[in-house]
């Protein structure tokens, strides 16, 4: 079953929960244009969570879905009001959301992990979960370390619930790789990035439309705690500083408020610009609507 016909949508692809970007109008524009539009609440509190959703259902009829980095001080708060708001579909990052699990299932609330290894993918199927995203690491922002291309088949053969393909898809030629390897439907971000209704500052967006093949760089692998962005000047100094030994304080003092840097301030010199790296295939700023279109007649023509 392809992930569209189980949450009734036109789409068989779920947005990215992208932090301090995927706002509730920004998650209802990705739903009214036929995917699963999903809040991203890894930079929010608990408050400023539950506005974004009734702001999304006040743009929308549509389903759409809340992420939550489990690391969030705020996560419990966060998974009582996911629960309480009756979101059709909570997503997960950045630990194991088995405690929440018989909260959010009595609550009708469909629960996709998010999963960088066939272990995780096992455990959380024996707990409940009703699918998984399968991430590989070409994708934006925390990574693991498998590519797409090596775990999205080894998951979808090591579990009996839906998998979604996440990582390095923006085309429907790899919509159509992702299904070939067993996928139920694929997750997308960095091509949304350069959508007209995404809310990140043009200069981001910009920066996004330069780049090129090898344009991105992954910070903090050496440390345990791998991010994936584009490169510029805060990059290249954090990477330099990271080969040397700096400890984890001195490399905070690069990554302390970039992410916020680089959406609202335009800032593509110190600010994290997260970013795939199908970065390189993304060559304007289209409508949302547009974007899906594409990649799904794309993949349609394949077929």
């Amino acid at each position: 079953m392809k992930i569209n016909e189980m949450f009734h949508i036109e789409y068989p692809i779920f947005q990215g929960g992208m932090a301090n970007i995927a706002t509730g109008e920004f998650a209802a524009a990705v739903s009214k244009a036929g995917a699963m539009g999903i809040i991203g609440a890894g930079g929010m509190r608990a408050a400023d969570l539950r506005e974004h959703i009734r702001r999304c259902k006040e743009l929308t009829d549509r389903p759409f879905g809340v992420n939550i980095m489990l690391m969030n001080p705020d996560a419990d708060i966060m998974a009582d009001i996911v629960a309480e708001e009756r979101v059709p579909l909570v997503t997960t990052g950045a630990g194991n959301p088995g405690k929440y699990m018989t909260k959010w299932k009595e609550a009708g609330v469909r629960v996709f992990p998010v999963v960088s290894s066939v272990a995780l993918a096992r455990r959380l199927a024996a707990s409940g979960a009703d699918g998984v995203i399968a991430e590989g690491c070409e994708s934006g922002g925390h990574i693991g370390e498998l590519t797409t291309m090596v775990i999205v088949p080894q998951v979808c053969d090591a579990v009996n619930i839906p998998v979604i393909a996440a990582g390095g898809i923006c085309s429907g030629r790899q919509m159509a790789a992702a299904f070939d390897l067993g996928a139920n439907g694929v997750q997308i971000g960095t091509c949304l990035l350069a959508s007209a209704e995404c809310p990140i500052h043009e200069n981001y967006k910009e920066a996004i439309l330069k780049a090129r093949d090898n344009d991105t760089i992954v910070t903090g692998r050496i440390a345990g705690t791998p991010v994936r962005i584009l490169k510029n000047p805060m990059a290249r100094e954090y990477v330099s500083m990271e080969r040397k030994g700096a400890d984890k304080m001195e490399l905070e003092r690069f990554t302390l408020g970039s992410l916020r840097r680089a959406v609202v301030d335009g800032d593509v010199k110190t600010g994290s610009l997260m970013a795939g790296q199908v970065s390189a295939m993304v060559k304007d700023i289209r409508p949302v609507r547009e974007i899906l279109e594409k990649m799904v007649g794309e993949y349609e023509n394949i077929r």
